[in-house]
């Protein structure tokens, strides 16, 4: 993602005014002592730190810090951030454990994190922590059950399915049109989520609907809010915001349309009454407790819209690309689905598909729905792997370069090969079964007690989309079309997807 002139005009003024401090000392590739074992990571300078490297680098971030992760024997490595403070990074399943699980509460997501989020996010279940986050996560575990599960499929994505997707992408067949299947899975997924967690239908992927004003002011939020991520220093984004330079500029606008979305939403609930049955919406589930107001039921929907919305949509993007360039696995994919008669699938059904179920963990193995996770630690702490790390530091773990670790994955690790996540299954012959993947090697849906709620509901969205599609239709990419992975706050393909669709000439 290509960095406003104003950004450049910063970092050169403030590399002219430190040019020849910065000559004045030596510089340092690591740090070393004789109590702990050496630290990787770019060249750091005095006062500047690892600005220089980071910053040259910052169009392509992700596969710096891969290609830096796997120069470190830890798979650990540290960069330093201007005046001193530090920036971990692991792609150690070990230091992940660590983090996500062993040593919690030293390491929440912290007041760096909640300062970059919170215009979008506010006080939300994926920007709190303490007792705020503990409220929202009870509430929101109810409404995850196997009940709701069982809904969701039956009543909400089969029926979008059928009656939106379907016939789009049948129109889109017949009439030989591009679609951009990117946007049409996100706008599926927003369906969905508002159904399921508001009772609300939008009714964005309706075949009259062309766009959604409400999906391209949260496209726009969510991409400005991530690229705060990528400065070494919060003092450049908030410089950037105070005087409403490039992106920054936008962000406000962006915000505002996309509460004022949904507090439209919280107040038509409210005017449609709380009921006091079981069979409650998350929304109302939220709105029944005592003492919370709009503002913080705000927070809560945009989280989940941000959760519902591109996480999944984000997957299956990529997970239809890579079937494109592996036709291969299209195949096995559709002889599973020859074996399951039922064009709308339930919850037995799509445990039968465990061809599709490890396909679709490959691709997120691949392009995993959030690239990347930061957490602040609230105390010294040292790292299984040995590295120390200091109070006030910022910790990220990387799923995206841990799915390109040979260490982990083996020298075929940037193969997209669903077979590694299937074994035979001993007590059926000639079947297959799925490997437990190792939640902290592979952090896809987070770990320990921030272990994504949904993660049993988006595998079941995500099957249900992929059979009804592969079963009707090939998704074929426009010629010579190469995608293009940028990290917003998921993981998305610049520009889109732009694809034709085919019917199949014969029924799967």
């Amino acid at each position: 993602m290509g960095e406003a002139p104003s950004l450049f005009i910063l970092l050169a003024v403030f590399t002219f005014l430190l040019i020849h401090i910065i000559r004045l000392f030596p510089f340092t590739n690591s740090s070393k002592s004789s109590s702990s074992p050496p630290t990787y990571g770019p060249k750091s300078y005095p006062i500047i730190g690892s600005a220089l490297s980071f910053y040259a680098n910052i169009h392509r971030l992700p596969e710096y810090m891969t290609g830096l992760l796997r120069q470190s024997p830890t798979l650990t490595i540290i960069i330093h951030r201007p005046f001193g403070s530090k920036m971990l990074v692991t792609a150690n399943p070990a230091n992940v454990e660590h983090i996500l699980k062993t040593k919690f509460h030293s390491y929440p997501k912290g007041p760096d994190s909640y300062a970059m989020f919170h215009d979008l996010l506010g006080d939300g279940i994926f920007n709190a922590d303490g007792e705020t986050w503990k409220m929202q996560r009870k509430i929101a575990s109810r409404e995850f059950s196997t009940r709701s599960l069982r809904k969701f499929v039956d009543t909400v994505v089969n029926s979008e399915i059928s009656g939106r997707l379907l016939p789009l992408l049948s129109s889109a067949a017949a009439g030989k049109t591009t679609l951009d299947l990117q946007d049409v899975l996100q706008r599926f997924a927003f369906d969905n989520i508002c159904k399921i967690a508001f009772g609300s239908d939008p009714g964005c992927l309706d075949p009259s609907v062309t766009s959604s004003g409400f999906t391209s002011a949260f496209n726009l939020a969510a991409r400005v809010t991530s690229v705060r991520f990528r400065y070494l220093s919060p003092v450049v984004w908030k410089l950037k915001r105070a005087f409403g330079l490039g992106d920054e500029g936008e962000l406000g606008t962006a915000v505002r349309q996309v509460d004022e979305y949904a507090r439209n939403l919280i107040r038509k609930k409210k005017q449609q009454g709380i009921s006091s049955t079981e069979d409650l919406d998350l929304l109302s589930r939220f709105m029944s407790t005592d003492d919370v107001g709009e503002d913080f039921l705000k927070d809560i929907v945009v989280s989940f819209i941000l959760a519902g919305m591109d996480t999944t949509s984000a997957a299956l993007t990529w997970f239809f690309w890579l079937l494109s360039s592996h036709r291969g696995v299209e195949e096995k994919i559709l002889k599973e689905i020859s074996d399951i008669r039922e064009e709308a699938l339930g919850l037995d059904e799509t445990k039968e598909m465990v061809y599709l179920h490890a396909a679709i963990c490959e691709t997120m193995r691949l392009y995993p729905p959030v690239p990347v996770d930061s957490k602040y630690a609230a105390e010294d702490d040292v790292f299984p792997d040995g590295t120390a790390v200091s109070k006030g530091s910022r910790v990220i773990f990387d799923p995206y370069a841990m799915g390109r670790m040979e260490k982990l994955w083996g020298k075929d690790c940037e193969e997209f090969r669903p077979e590694r996540w299937l074994k035979n299954d001993d007590e059926m012959a000639g079947r297959m079964k799925l490997v437990a993947d190792d939640p902290y090697k592979y952090p896809v849906f987070q770990a320990g007690p921030r272990l994504c709620l949904g993660k049993e509901m988006a595998f079941l969205q995500m099957k249900s989309i992929a059979n009804a599609v592969l079963r009707h239709f090939k998704v074929v990419p426009v010629p010579d079309f190469q995608p293009e992975f940028y990290a917003s706050l998921t993981s998305k393909m610049r520009g889109g997807f732009p694809v034709k669709i085919e019917e199949r000439k014969t029924g799967v």
